[in-house]
C-alpha cells in the first residue's frame, strides 16, 4: 500500500474515512476483497504470497492498514509486514496494547495504522528523530505514502486537498475513487529525493502510479458510520491500468 489518506472523526456521521491506493509488483498474487474463508469477520484484500494484508476490517468495526517505509538497498525483514495488519485483526486487543507489543525490529521500514470504534493508532519502526514511534491520533486528516506520517510528498499534499473536498458528499464515493484516479507525474524540480533513480522518483510521484512492471493494484474506499455500519468499495486493475473488477462489501457490528 502507497497511499493512504484519512479523516478521523471529524465528519459527524462517519468517524473513520479512508482512500486508499495500494501499489505493488503486477506479478505479486492477491486477492481483491472479500470476506476471508478462514477468519469469516474478516474483510478486505489479500497477500496471497505472504498470507497477509495491506488493508482490512473486521465486523466489531476494527480497521487495519500497512504501507511500507522506501529504504533503497535496505534487507528484507525476518517476518512479513502484512501480518501485522492481519493479526490485529484476529485479535481481540486495542488498538494501543496490539502496538506495544510489536517487535519492530523483526520487520522492514513500515507504517501501521490500527482502530477500533473509539481509537486510531499510528505505529513505525522508522520514526522521524524527536517523535514518537506510537502515537494515539487526535481527530484530523492525516496522510500516509512511503515516508512517515503526514511527510509533505506532492501527491500526498494534493490527495489530503482533495479528499477534504470530497468528505462533505459522503457517501457518495465518485469524489474519492477521482483522487485516487490521478495518474499526473509532479514535475522534477518538486520530486522528493528517496534515494531511487531519477525514473522510479517520476513513476511513483503520481496518486495512481502505472507502468507494465508495477503500480496500483487497487484503489479502496472504506468508511464506518458512528453507528457501526462499514461500507469498503474496491477496484482493482490490470498492469495496462485498465479497471479488471470491483468490489463492494457492507456490513454492521
Amino acid at each position: 500500500m502507497c497511499l493512504i489518506v484519512f479523516g478521523w472523526q471529524i465528519h459527524p456521521d462517519y468517524p473513520l474515512v479512508v482512500a486508499a491506493n495500494r501499489d505493488e509488483f503486477h506479478d505479486r498474487p492477491s486477492d481483491a476483497a472479500a470476506f476471508w474463508q478462514d477468519h469469516p469477520e474478516i474483510f478486505g484484500g489479500r497477500d496471497r504470497q505472504a498470507g497477509g494484508t495491506w488493508l482490512a476490517a473486521h465486523r466489531n468495526a476494527k480497521f487495519a492498514a500497512v504501507t511500507n517505509i522506501r529504504e533503497p538497498g535496505a534487507p528484507p525483514g525476518v517476518r512479513s509486514r502484512g501480518e501485522l495488519t492481519a493479526n490485529f485483526l484476529a485479535q481481540s486487543r486495542r488498538p494501543l496494547e496490539f502496538a506495544r507489543e510489536i517487535d519492530g525490529t523483526a520487520y522492514a521500514g513500515f507504517n501501521l495504522l490500527l482502530a477500533d470504534q473509539d481509537e486510531l493508532v499510528y505505529l513505525s519502526n522508522r520514526p522521524a528523530s524527536g517523535v514518537d514511534a506510537l502515537q494515539v491520533l487526535a481527530p484530523g486528516i492525516y496522510g500516509l505514502s512511503n515516508h512517515r506520517l503526514d511527510t509533505p510528498w506532492p501527491k500526498l499534499v494534493q490527495a489530503r486537498a482533495a479528499f477534504t473536498a470530497a468528505l462533505p458528499h459522503l457517501p457518495a464515493s465518485e469524489d474519492f475513487f477521482a483522487l485516487l484516479a490521478d495518474r499526473q507525474v509532479v514535475r522534477d524540480a518538486a520530486l522528493p529525493d528517496t534515494g531511487v533513480p531519477l525514473a522510479w522518483e517520476r513513476l511513483l510521484s503520481a496518486v495512481f502510479v502505472h507502468s507494465p512492471e508495477y503500480g496500483t493494484r487497487a484503489s479502496t474506499l472504506y468508511w464506518r458510520k458512528a453507528t457501526g455500519e462499514a461500507l469498503l468499495l474496491e477496484k482493482s486493475f490490470a498492469a495496462d491500468g485498465r479497471e479488471t473488477q470491483f468490489s463492494q462489501i457492507s456490513t454492521g457490528v
